[in-house]
């Protein structure tokens, strides 16, 4: 799946996350990564310093792993959850 690089895209991956019940939060910090769980937790947090196309390939690929419960989202999160999961990488 090809992720638009918008603000709009970033809206919805934390619409998603929020409505898993999971917190974000953008912080400093020396992680290389877009985005991490913290552990035992379920708060996500960004890089903030990273740019825009970072912190979605982050979300999307973080998304991607967890495993959810996608009764708690609507048909359009539902969606948006199924393409991000069958997504591979193409390196």
């Amino acid at each position: 799946m090809n992720l638009s690089i918008t603000n709009h895209t970033l809206d919805k991956l934390e619409s998603l996350l929020k409505a898993l019940d999971y917190r974000v939060r953008y912080e400093k910090g020396n992680f290389k990564t877009g985005a991490c769980v913290l552990e035992n937790s379920r708060v996500v947090v960004v890089n903030k310093f990273s740019n825009l196309e970072s912190k979605i390939q982050g979300l999307a690929d973080l998304i991607a792993t967890l495993e959810v419960q996608d009764q708690l989202l609507d048909d359009k999160q539902k969606q948006l959850l199924n393409q991000l999961k069958q997504t591979t990488l193409k390196l």
